[in-house]
C-alpha cells in the first residue's frame, strides 16, 4: 500500500491518498495496533462519495463490467458529453490511468474482482468466495472501489491499492487493460526512461520507517524490478496494439 502510493506519485499520476508506514503506541488503540509491528496510516479524504447502499459502499458509481466496457468506447468527455448514457460523468483519460497502475501493481480487486483475467491459487479469496466460477457469465461481473471525490466527480480517486508482487509474468492480468485505448504520455515516459528505480528509491526512502523496515535499497529492490519488467510488458502492449498517449493539460 505504501508502495503504491510511492508509485503514484513517482508517476505523476496522483490519484492515491497519502499512506506512511508507522508503529502506533497509544493506549487507545487495540492490542493488535500496539505490539511493536509498523502499519500503514492513510490519510482519509471525507470528500470520497460513497453510495448509501451498504452493500456497495465501497463505490461512488455502480458499474458492471459490460457497463465499463461501452463508457471506455464512448470515450466520454472527449466524444460523448459526461452527462451523456453510457457515461458516468468520469473522463475517459482516467480509465487509462487507472489501467495503468493496476497493471504494474496487478491491482485485482477493482477492475476484475473476480480474478477472470488470469489464473487464481484455489486458496484465493475470489475463488473460495465463488466469485471466479461467474467469469463464464460476463453481464455478472461488477467493479468495485471505483470512487470519486464529492467537489470532483469527473476524476478517480484510488483506495484499496494492494497489489500481487508475486504474480508471475506469464500469469499477469491483461483484463485489466482490456478496452483502454489511451494511457498517460507523463507515465508512459517515465517507465520509458529507465529512471524508475531511482526515482522509486528517491520517493521511498521519504519515509523512514517503511524504508528500514524493508531492508533499505537491497530489500526494496527487487520490488521495484518486478514494477519495472511488467512495465516493459505494456509498453510492449502499447506498441503492439498502437495505442494513444494523453498529455495531461
Amino acid at each position: 500500500m505504501m508502495f503504491a502510493f510511492h508509485l503514484d506519485r513517482v508517476l505523476g499520476l496522483n490519484k492515491s491518498l497519502p499512506t506512511v508506514l508507522r508503529t502506533f503506541h497509544s493506549h487507545v488503540l487495540p492490542n493488535r495496533y500496539i505490539n511493536g509491528t509498523p502499519r500503514p496510516a492513510v490519510w482519509w479524504d471525507p470528500d470520497i462519495h460513497h453510495l448509501s447502499d451498504e452493500d456497495n459502499d465501497q463505490n461512488s458509481i455502480q458499474l458492471s463490467w459490460v457497463h465499463y466496457q461501452k463508457l471506455l468506447k464512448a470515450r466520454c468527455g472527449s466524444e460523448t458529453d459526461l452527462r451523456s448514457a453510457p457515461c458516468v460523468g468520469v473522463q475517459h483519460s482516467e480509465w487509462g490511468r487507472l489501467a495503468l497502475f493496476d497493471f504494474l501493481l496487478q491491482v485485482n480487486d477493482r477492475l476484475d474482482r473476480y480474478c477472470c483475467g488470469f489464473i487464481p491459487d484455489p486458496a484465493e479469496l475470489c475463488v473460495e468466495n465463488l466469485l471466479y466460477a461467474k467469469c463464464a457469465n460476463t453481464k455478472d461481473l461488477l467493479l468495485v472501489h471505483i470512487l470519486v471525490r464529492k467537489t470532483d466527480p469527473s476524476t478517480l480517486v484510488f483506495i484499496d491499492n494492494a497489489g500481487r508482487p508475486q504474480q508471475s509474468t506469464d500469469n499477469l492480468n491483461f483484463k485489466l487493460v482490456e478496452g483502454i485505448d489511451e494511457f498517460p504520455e507523463k507515465a508512459v515516459s517515465v517507465l520509458r526512461s529507465g529512471c524508475l528505480e531511482s526515482l522509486l528509491l528517491r520517493s521511498l526512502y521519504t519515509d523512514r520507517e517503511f524504508w528500514d523496515s524493508h531492508g533499505g535499497s537491497s530489500g526494496l529492490r527487487p520490488l521495484i524490478h518486478m514494477v519495472e519488467q511488467r512495465g516493459k510488458i505494456l509498453l510492449q502492449h502499447i506498441r503492439d496494439k498502437k495505442l494513444q498517449l494523453k498529455r495531461d493539460l
